[in-house]
């Protein structure tokens, strides 16, 4: 028999994980990164972006309403993410593809530190301010002709991956 939300034995945990969206604007990425958010027990959700439009109507269909329990923040100024991130985080790593960014796994994830995990636009990735502020940018190893993939798939493999070392 298939389990039900109200059913399942799944232990409610926290990490000291903080997600980070650069310039997310697809309204059903946002949606999917509060259920992923949900789904791996990060602490919370800062949203940025000078364009950025958060529909409470249009994410409810892929956050699944998890928009209502993870707590979130809007900065729009760059300026004051920067500082905040900055001030707030001991480790601060972006999911982007760099000259020099790490394999997700050849990278040593450290649990003990407060992270701010920085993933970006659908269409240009994570800003150059933003990837001036990462200690260190990991990428997924893929091995198609493509060379990313969805900025929430790529956010699910590397939450599942840092999760796991708690």
């Amino acid at each position: 028999m298939q389990l039900q939300h109200n059913n399942t034995n799944f232990e409610k945990q926290q990490f000291p994980i903080t997600v980070i969206c650069d310039g997310i604007y697809f309204q059903e990425n946002i949606g999917s990164v509060f259920r992923l958010c949900d789904a791996f027990g990060v602490k919370d959700i800062v949203l940025s972006g000078k364009n950025l439009i958060f529909s409470e109507r249009k994410i409810n269909k892929t956050s699944r309403s998890t928009h209502k329990t993870v707590p979130y923040t809007i900065i729009y100024d760059k300026e004051k993410l920067i500082s905040f991130i900055k001030s707030n985080f001991e480790q601060i790593l972006g999911i982007e593809i760099t000259n020099n960014s790490i394999p997700l796994n050849k990278f040593e994830f450290d649990s003990s530190k407060k992270t701010a995990l920085i993933i970006g636009s659908e269409v240009v990735g994570i800003s150059d301010e933003l990837l001036n502020c990462c200690q260190n940018t990991i990428h997924i190893p893929m091995h198609g002709i493509n060379s990313s993939m969805n900025v929430t798939h790529a956010l699910s493999i590397v939450l599942y991956t840092f999760t796991q070392k708690f």
